[in-house]
């Protein structure tokens, strides 16, 4: 069986920041066996996207087309969406080849199954959540397949969806086969954040009022062995010349003592790599912030998202304001540089709360001052994901309507303060300037 594995576009333009595709390459090596011949190709690193995919289906005629949409929109903000790239994919490939069974899946595919089933019938099966089991036994039974966790299905004019798997055993997790796919084609193709992703865990404990991770992934944290994700980061840094790695984690500094584990086994091979990933600030001490920056942290990460008390409580964080400060005095005095992430004009927002992100914002300016370590504060409104919280909120609130189509962009912005993120952001802009600048 010829199968053939699409990343489609998953950022807007050929500037935007990109990511090796992990989970492609993964579900790769586990279909790569006795009579199945297996090609990728990843349509974010192309400058002709649909002309290379149209050569590679033509060159490789697939039995099999299996599609990932791994985001619905570029978020940021921003009003663009990445669905009409994903149905000239799965098109491309019913015009090109009209016989091709087409199976989609990925996170943003996850979010909508049925919606996207529906109106795109060239789409034969899709999977939700976790593949690695589903996708090839799919694959043995494409015209009758059984009851399959994830399996999305036609059934007359509806879609079936099956309860996705969310327990898949991460100890016995394989890293990505990259000869499957050449990481030397994402070597310094980005600006910032590192391209190449490392799985240590997967699941999210915490119940933030936005976030569609728990619903994905499950709320038990599952654990890959430290000297395995070692063993899969040392291997890329010999083989690849690869020097900097994103952990892919929801949050990478939980449960306790795994982020330690993999930074002592980095330091006992004396690896000389650099890595970053979102972290609790509430799990930060003085100890594993030494342990982090000596084993090559490049870039702490925080997403406190509510800059103050009422912000933090309504989008169900579990902290305190105190725990951004201590967090920020903490690395503050290491020359590693931070990034904060918030979220502007929460549901519950007023001028008293507004003005007291203010003053955080400042006392963060203040705490990094000295060493000039403050990289960026990043602000954004809450983009509206179907089955949170926010969406309870925003349709109680009337913020959105019954009929608005969440598939596309949608945040969470009301009057009156529905600009007040541009005003933080020109008093952030300017601070963050005259900061490095050594004029504040």
């Amino acid at each position: 069986m010829r199968i053939l594995l699409i990343q489609s576009l998953s950022v807007e333009g050929m500037s935007a920041e990109k990511v090796y595709p992990i989970g492609l390459v993964s579900l790769a090596g586990l279909l790569t066996g006795p009579g199945n011949e297996v090609a990728l190709i990843d349509l974010n690193i192309h400058t002709d996207p649909y002309r290379a995919l149209r050569e590679k289906l033509v060159e490789f005629n697939p039995d099999v087309a299996g599609i990932a949409l791994r985001n619905i929109d570029p978020l940021g903000n921003k009003a663009s969406s990445l669905i009409p790239p994903f149905v000239a994919a799965v098109r491309m490939v019913a015009a090109i080849c009209p016989k091709t069974c087409i199976i989609t899946g990925g996170t943003g595919f996850s979010l909508f199954p049925e919606r996207l089933m529906l109106e795109l019938p060239e789409i034969s099966y899709g999977i939700i959540g976790e593949a690695e089991e589903s996708f090839p036994a799919l694959l043995s039974s494409l015209d009758n397949p059984p009851s399959l966790k994830g399996l999305c299905r036609r059934k007359g004019d509806s879609i079936i969806v099956t309860p996705s798997s969310r327990e898949y055993d991460m100890s016995r997790y394989e890293a990505p086969d990259r000869t499957l796919l050449d990481p030397a084609q994402y070597l310094d193709i980005n600006t910032y954040v590192p391209a190449i992703g490392i799985e240590t865990k997967r699941g999210c404990p915490y119940k933030c009022a936005y976030c569609v991770y728990p619903k994905l992934q499950g709320t038990k944290l599952r654990c890959r062995l430290p000297h395995s994700v070692v063993d899969e980061m040392e291997l890329l840094h010999k083989e690849y010349a690869i020097q900097s790695f994103h952990f892919t984690d929801p949050v990478v500094n939980i449960p306790g003592g795994h982020l330690e584990d993999i930074c002592r086994e980095i330091l006992r091979r004396k690896l000389r790599i650099r890595w970053d990933g979102f972290m609790r600030e509430n799990q930060l001490t003085e100890k594993n912030v030494s342990l982090y920056v000596k084993s090559g942290c490049e870039c702490f990460s925080f997403s406190p998202d509510g800059y103050c008390r009422e912000a933090l409580e309504m989008l169900g964080k579990g902290m305190e304001e105190e725990d951004i400060l201590k967090a920020a005095r903490l690395v503050s005095k290491t020359d590693v540089i931070t990034v904060y992430h918030f979220m502007v004009n929460v549901p519950g927002e007023t001028k008293e709360t507004a003005e007291k992100g203010i003053k955080l914002f400042d006392r963060l300016y203040d705490l990094h001052a000295a060493k000039r370590n403050l990289g960026t504060i990043v602000l954004n409104n809450i983009r509206i994901h179907p089955g949170t919280r926010i969406e309870e909120i925003a349709r109680r609130d009337g913020v959105i309507g019954p009929n608005t189509d969440l598939l596309y962009p949608s945040y969470y912005n009301p009057a009156p303060f529905e600009s007040l993120r541009y005003r933080l952001e020109t008093m952030h802009y300017l601070r963050n300037i005259f900061s490095w600048e050594g004029l504040s």
